[in-house]
């Protein structure tokens, strides 16, 4: 389980396929702290470490051929920035949303407004998934944790604050960019109990 708050950004350094999976090798400070088979949010993937060279501050996740089609890591590319959070403590707070790291589907970037400092991202997605957002509930953009506004059928947007923007890949999209989306949790099994979903 993971809050949504980016630790850090992590550099993709090596991408090796063997057979339908794709090895991927990030390097970051917090290899230090991380042990193998250990989870690890990667824009909102969850991903076990299976190797680590603590000598380059790199370790390596494999995602399968599922992961692959279903998020954007299959886009990913040697030099990419990716946001990067470790699996929650219990007993820590909660300072984000509950968020699970498997996520439902990719979204486009379709528009991007700087307002007095901060910043407006719209987002467009597949309704036919019956996926949904609600005005100011909880949604995951690339592992971030975020409010919704306006929410649409298909669309909603998220602000961003400087903070926010400098600490995870928001600073690296702009219009045509494909992001993950982990809708929230709790809003999901309320619409299956009310037959919005499937």
């Amino acid at each position: 389980m993971f809050t949504g708050i980016i630790e850090e950004l992590g550099i993709i350094t090596q991408l090796k396929r063997e057979k339908e999976n794709l090895h991927i090798t990030v390097q970051s400070s917090l290899t230090h702290e991380l042990k193998i088979d250990q989870s690890v949010a990667h824009n909102g993937v969850c991903l076990t470490v299976v190797d680590r060279n603590l000598d380059e501050n790199t370790y390596v996740v494999t995602a399968i051929q599922e992961t692959l089609e279903k998020t954007n890591l299959g886009t990913w590319q040697v030099g990419n920035r990716v946001n990067l959070e470790r699996a929650m403590k219990l007993g820590d707070r909660l300072d984000g949303h509950i968020v699970q790291g498997h996520v439902d589907q990719i979204a486009t970037c379709i528009s991007v407004e700087e307002s007095d400092g901060s910043w407006y991202y719209s987002f467009e997605y597949d309704a036919s998934l019956n996926n949904i957002t609600i005005e100011k509930g909880s949604i995951t953009v690339n592992g971030t944790s975020l409010t919704v506004v306006n929410s649409g059928r298909n669309t909603f947007s998220v602000a961003i604050i400087p903070y926010t923007y400098s600490h995870t890949t928001f600073q690296y999209l702009k219009v045509g960019s494909i992001v993950n989306l982990e809708f929230d949790v709790i809003g999901k099994y309320v619409a299956r109990l009310q037959g919005l979903t499937k």
